[in-house]
């Protein structure tokens, strides 16, 4: 296929990363092999953006420790990087946003290395302004795409009441697009049958599935050092390390937030706090 068709994609990926795990960094890789496999994709980059301790999930520790775990995780990666901008907002920000933001991060370094060429951006910012009104937007558009990166679990967490907003779940599928990580007990496949917003999306998700079957979970990883039990192979190395070396994961973090509504439904809702 002609380079000129094949489009550059980065591979968003937000969660709490509570800790990182070999499957969040496998997870890209995945990814990265299933789209350029297709020979229409070439991925130039992978983003982890860990979410804010405003996010208020039970267990869910400091946000340094979170975001400093995943820099040791990424830091021989030549092309997966954190980005710090949604832990360190005040609030919890919806996916969308933080989305919005990479993307809109992601058109202005392609103005400044092509700022001569002033017409085909505008051009680009009007089918950008527009893109709800032609369902042919990413088919349109001639620069990079933003993807998001997401397990199975994610993707049938858009039908849990309350927890996602309808516009959202729009802008993200319909917008951006999704690639799908399937684990075993997952069929995203049925998920995006049943759903009329998926299936109108359907062609905006890539459904990967991952054959070398991998159930590291950090929710198994944390009850593991809460027990004095070894995560060595779970994690990186260096994660592990970090880990010792502050004494994190115990009986008593797991209950932080416990009380604690979290806040998509919070925000959706109007739940108080506790």
């Amino acid at each position: 296929m002609d380079s000129h068709n094949i489009t550059k994609v980065i591979l968003l990926s937000c969660g709490s990363f509570n800790p990182i795990t070999n499957m969040h960094l496998r997870m890209f890789e995945l990814a990265r092999d299933h789209l350029e496999d297709t020979g229409r994709y070439r991925v130039v980059k992978g983003i982890l953006s860990p979410v804010g301790d405003g996010y208020k999930k039970k267990g869910l520790i400091e946000a340094c420790h979170r975001l400093e775990m995943a820099r040791l995780a990424t830091e021989n990666s030549d092309w997966i990087t954190v980005d710090s901008w949604e832990i360190l907002q005040p609030e919890w920000v919806e996916t969308a946003k933080v989305a919005r933001h990479h993307y809109d991060e992601l058109l202005a370094a392609e103005q400044n290395s092509d700022d001569v060429d002033t017409v085909k951006y505008a051009k680009k910012r009007r089918i950008e302004e527009n893109y709800f009104e032609d369902s042919s937007y990413h088919k349109k558009r001639d620069g990079p795409q933003l993807m998001l990166l997401c397990g199975a679990d994610v993707l049938e967490s858009f039908g849990v009441p309350n927890l996602w907003k309808q516009e959202d779940i729009d802008e993200i599928a319909g917008r951006y697009g999704l690639v799908c990580i399937t684990r075993s007990g997952n069929n995203p496949h049925k998920f995006i049958h049943q759903s009329d917003t998926l299936w109108k999306y359907r062609k905006n998700i890539h459904v990967v599935h991952e054959w070398v079957t991998n159930e590291i979970s950090a929710t198994h990883v944390r009850r593991s050092l809460r027990r004095g039990r070894s995560v060595r192979y779970l994690l990186p190395d260096v994660v592990v390390h970090y880990i010792q070396e502050q004494g994190l994961y115990s009986a008593e973090s797991e209950q932080k937030n416990a009380d604690v509504v979290l806040a998509p439904l919070q925000r959706n809702t109007g739940a108080s706090t506790s």
